[in-house]
C-alpha cells in the first residue's frame, strides 16, 4: 500500500520546502486523482488543443465529476468543515496550473470569480439556487466586468448602462476579455445603474435576444481558454435576476480580493510546469557528447528556476494559512500575485533559453508555459497596479490618478 509520504515524493518532488506535508491524507488522495486525469487523458493533445485554440473535450465535465467542492475526501480528519481547505485550493490549482495555464484559468474564472459573484452579490435565494448548480458544474459561468476601454480602472469608468424600466432593467454596452463566456450558461454582467452612478450585478444567459458573444481571435497566450467580447443591445434582465447584493464597486472588489490568491497560485503551478517541462528537455537534449544537463550553466539555471519555485510556494502557503482563518488581506495577496508572476515569467524565459531553437516548438511544453506567463503577468491586475495598492500600503499616498 502507498503511503501518503511516497505518494507526495512523486506528486510533488519539486517541493523542496515540503509545503505538501500539511495536507490531509484525504486532500493527496484526490489531488492524485486529479493529476491522473490531467496525465492520463489529456497530456497527449494538450499541445495540439494550444495550437488550434480549442478547449479539451470533456474537460469541464470531468472537473465537476470529481466533486471538488464537496468531496468527502478534502474533509477526512476535518470535522465540521464545510468548505476545502485553503491550503488544498492552492494545491488544486497548483495542479492544474503546472498542468496547463489555459484550463486552470478556466477552470478558476468558474470556481471562483463567476461562483463568488453569485455566492456573495446572490440573495438567499439565488444562493440557493445557482451555488449547488455551479459547484457540481451542472451550471457554467464565467465573469463579466471589462471593457475593452475599461481594465485597471474599472471601479471607475465602467460604461455598460443598465436602466431600471418598471420589473426589468435594460443592458446596454460592451464587455471584453471575458474567458469562457461563449460557453457559459450564466452570466453575471456588471453595469452601471444609470439613475444612481453605482455598479449592479445582473445574471445574464448568452441566448438572450440583445446578446451577441464574439471569440478574440490571434492571442499569443491561453489560447485554448476562448476569451470573448459580450456585445449587450437593449438586454432584458427582470429585477429578479439581478444580483441583489451587488450595489456598488465595493461589493464587487470583495469578489476580485477573494480570489486575487487563486492567480498567485496559477503562477506558481505554472514556475513548477516550466521547471518540469525543461527538467524534461534537457536529460534527453545532448549536445558535444552527452546530456545538457551535466553542464553547469544549464543546471545554474535551473536551481534559478527552483529557487523561484519554492520562494512562490512558500508565499502561496502562508496566504492560504492565512486565508484559512478568514483574514483576506489585500496587500498580501496583491504582493503575492505581483512577484510569482514576475518569478514566472523570469523563469519560463531561462527555461525557454535552455531550450534553444526546440523551446519555440508548440510540441515542447515550455513553449506553451513561455507565452502563457504573459497573460498571468497582468490579469487579476497588471504588475503595476499591484505595486500601487502595495505602495498606497507603505506610503498611505495613493498614487493611482
Amino acid at each position: 500500500m502507498t503511503t501518503k509520504l511516497e505518494t507526495l515524493k512523486k506528486l510533488f518532488s519539486e517541493d523542496i520546502l515540503n509545503i505538501s506535508k500539511e495536507l490531509t491524507e484525504g486532500e493527496v488522495k484526490f489531488l492524485k486523482q486529479l493529476d491522473d486525469l490531467l496525465e492520463e487523458k489529456y497530456r497527449p493533445t494538450i499541445n495540439e488543443h494550444w495550437v488550434n485554440a480549442t478547449v479539451p473535450e470533456d474537460f469541464f465535465d470531468d472537473m465537476g465529476k470529481l466533486n471538488y467542492f464537496q468531496n468527502p475526501l478534502l474533509f477526512e480528519g476535518r470535522e465540521g468543515a464545510k468548505t476545502p481547505s485553503q491550503l488544498f485550493q492552492f494545491f488544486m490549482s497548483y495542479v492544474v496550473a503546472r498542468f496547463d495555464v489555459s484550463l486552470v484559468t478556466l477552470l478558476g474564472v468558474h470556481q471562483g470569480l463567476g461562483h463568488n459573484s453569485f455566492l456573495f452579490g446572490g440573495s438567499k435565494e439565488q444562493i440557493a439556487y445557482y451555488i449547488p448548480k455551479l459547484q457540481s458544474h451542472e451550471l457554467r459561468t464565467c465573469f463579466a466586468l471589462t471593457e475593452p476601454e475599461h481594465g485597471s480602472d474599472v471601479a471607475g469608468g465602467l460604461e455598460t448602462t443598465a436602466k431600471r424600466v418598471g420589473d426589468k432593467w435594460v443592458l446596454n454596452g460592451e464587455k471584453k476579455w471575458i474567458g469562457g463566456a461563449n460557453l457559459a450558461d450564466v452570466i453575471p454582467v456588471y453595469a452601471v445603474d444609470v439613475e444612481t452612478g453605482k455598479p449592479k450585478g445582473f445574471i445574464v444567459r448568452p441566448e438572450q435576444a440583445g446578446v451577441d458573444i464574439e471569440i478574440i481571435e490571434n492571442k499569443i497566450a491561453l489560447r485554448i481558454i476562448p476569451n470573448t467580447i459580450i456585445k449587450l443591445e437593449n438586454v432584458e434582465v427582470e429585477e429578479e435576476q439581478r444580483l441583489q447584493n451587488i450595489n456598488g464597486f465595493k461589493d464587487i472588489a470583495k469578489i476580485l480580493y477573494s480570489t486575487r490568491a487563486g492567480v498567485a497560485y496559477m503562477a506558481t503551478g505554472a514556475l513548477a510546469g516550466a521547471l518540469r517541462a525543461t527538467l524534461d528537455y534537457v536529460t534527453e537534449r545532448k549536445q558535444f557528447g552527452k546530456e545538457i544537463s551535466k553542464y553547469q550553466l544549464i543546471q545554474e539555471k535551473l536551481a534559478m528556476m527552483q529557487g523561484n519555485l519554492a520562494h512562490s510556494m512558500s508565499i502561496c502557503a502562508q496566504l492560504a494559512r492565512m486565508q484559512e482563518h478568514g483574514e483576506y488581506d489585500e496587500v498580501a495577496t496583491s504582493a503575492a500575485k505581483m512577484m510569482n508572476s514576475l518569478r514566472l515569467r523570469e523563469s519560463v524565459a531561462m527555461g525557454r533559453g535552455i531550450t534553444g531553437g526546440n523551446g519555440i516548438l508548440a510540441e515542447y511544453d515550455i513553449a506553451r508555459f513561455f507565452s502563457d506567463a504573459e497573460a498571468v503577468y497582468t490579469y487579476e491586475g497588471t504588475h503595476e497596479i499591484n505595486a500601487l495598492v502595495i505602495g498606497r500600503a507603505l506610503t498611505g499616498d495613493s498614487a493611482f490618478i
